[in-house]
């Protein structure tokens, strides 16, 4: 039952394989893209609080800057729950955190996301467990889903990267909004994890070909 409820499960290269040979067979355009790309990435993350901790810390900074800040959380032990809990947004500021970013940190301690029970959740609970949560927004949700849960068949349509790949890949006139490429992405399910790891790296050749990357 569990396994019918999450769907397929993303462990290892050879299901990404098997992925990449159903939509090379079913979609044409796919064919083509992963001729440019080659062997696509297992992409797989850690699951938990850390992960998500980690992705606010991440929103609107730079790489650099991101690292830095998550390393003094780090050695401060503040990336799991309870120590946050038991420290002020104050001192969690003076971490390197904004103002938004700590209430952010600890309204996903005050969550208190039970994430072993997510691990056999529908993806439409997990969405809907983690965007409850202030700070979280569905393009995160569905990263984690995808990357930290393995799932297979979720997309993240508000990704730019993605909305460029499928304009430049499809030939389309311009970049596709959210909502029309979410409804573009359902005719890649069951594998649509797969196909986003495809429209990342075909974006990311075409960026290098063009020298913007």
């Amino acid at each position: 039952m569990a396994e019918q409820a999450v769907g397929r499960i993303i462990k290892s290269d050879a299901c990404v394989s098997e992925g990449v040979d159903w939509l090379s067979k079913t979609h044409p355009r796919f064919a083509a893209a992963l001729e440019a790309t080659g062997p696509l990435p297992l992409r797989l993350r850690p699951d938990g609080f850390a992960q998500l901790l980690q992705a606010i810390v991440s929103q609107q900074v730079s790489v650099a800057s991101a690292r830095a800040i998550w390393t003094k959380l780090e050695d401060a032990r503040m990336t799991e729950a309870q120590p946050i809990l038991q420290t002020s947004e104050e001192d969690l500021r003076a971490l390197g955190l904004s103002r938004q970013k700590a209430a952010y940190a600890r309204a996903l301690a005050e969550a208190a996301i039970d994430f072993d029970a997510l691990r056999a959740a529908p993806t439409e609970q997990v969405i809907a467990t983690l965007t409850a949560v202030k700070g979280i927004g569905v393009w995160t949700a569905e990263i984690y889903a995808m990357f930290s849960l393995g799932r297979a068949d979720v997309f993240a349509p508000g990704d730019l990267a993605l909305q460029e790949g499928a304009r430049i890949l499809f030939e389309m006139p311009e970049r596709p909004k959210e909502k029309a490429l979410r409804r573009m992405a359902q005719d890649w399910s069951p594998w649509r994890s797969v196909a986003a790891r495809t429209l990342w790296a075909y974006y990311h050749v075409i960026k290098q070909r063009e020298g913007t990357l």
